[in-house]
């Protein structure tokens, strides 16, 4: 098991990639702290890890919310002696307008994305890390996508909160991996498991006169691999780059994109 003994907190781990990856942990043998806003959720996601014969226990914690973050990451230190790995996997998909060119998009839903994926990263990635630094150990992921890379139209504000993402990897890896703490940031293509993708492919198509299928089409031919990624594969690459077996990788992110952005 590449995570035995691990100690994993993951924000948004009611959604589907917080989910899949929280599993993907337990089954590498880590106890997961799971939390998002919605509790319902993250307890469906934690019986699962428990039925199978995981560790898991389920809180609502507020990404955004400095204090709320602070307090659960100081009561999980406290109650398993250290933490591991930190992970963000918020969403904010669903409140954002349906398909706005920048020129008919309101200062408020520009701002939206960048300001709650950056402060939900800073704000979790720096509690977990303050307890890290102390013990010169622990591993902090996040999670970007090719629109930090590449040109995509009507995409709102969120690639530039993707590139503010792994802009804030960067820098975090910069101060911590001295103390110890490696900062490795996930770019997977969009992933038509995941509602969210779902959601904004049926607006595209719709936009552009065609079917879903035709517009995944579309999108799967622009990748060589000729397909988009599954979020079994995220799950896998973030088990391993959580793991000891990553050591020497920080500062970095992680191209799952299948081919859409060429190194």
């Amino acid at each position: 098991m590449l995570l035995k003994g691990k100690v994993a907190v993951i924000y948004g781990a009611g959604g589907d990639i917080g989910g899949v990856v929280a599993r993907a942990f337990a089954r590498e043998g880590a106890t997961l702290f799971l939390s998002g806003r919605n509790l319902g959720k993250v307890e469906v996601v934690a019986a699962d890890i428990t039925g199978a014969g995981g560790v898991a226990e389920a809180a609502q914690v507020d990404a955004l919310d400095e204090q709320a973050v602070e307090t659960y990451v100081a009561s999980v230190a406290e109650k398993a002696g250290a933490i591991d790995i930190s992970l963000s996997a918020i969403s904010i998909a669903h409140a954002l307008p349906n398909r706005a060119p920048l020129l008919e998009l309101s200062a408020e839903h520009f701002a939206l994305p960048i300001t709650t994926y950056t402060l939900a990263n800073f704000l979790t990635a720096r509690s977990a890390a303050r307890r890290m630094v102390a013990r010169r150990s622990g591993v902090i992921l996040t999670i970007t996508a090719t629109p930090s890379r590449m040109a995509f139209p009507n995409v709102g504000g969120n690639a530039p909160a993707f590139a503010a993402v792994v802009a804030l990897s960067r820098t975090l890896s910069a101060e911590l991996a001295p103390r110890g703490v490696r900062v490795v940031c996930l770019m997977p293509n969009a992933m038509p498991e995941t509602g969210t993708i779902r959601d904004s492919f049926e607006k595209f198509a719709n936009a552009a006169g065609i079917t879903r299928a035709e517009y995944l089409a579309r999108f799967e031919s622009t990748t060589h691999l000729g397909r988009l990624t599954t979020l079994a594969e995220l799950a896998n690459v973030a088990v391993f780059m959580a793991s000891d077996r990553a050591s020497a990788l920080t500062g970095t992110v992680v191209n799952l994109s299948g081919g859409t952005v060429v190194e």
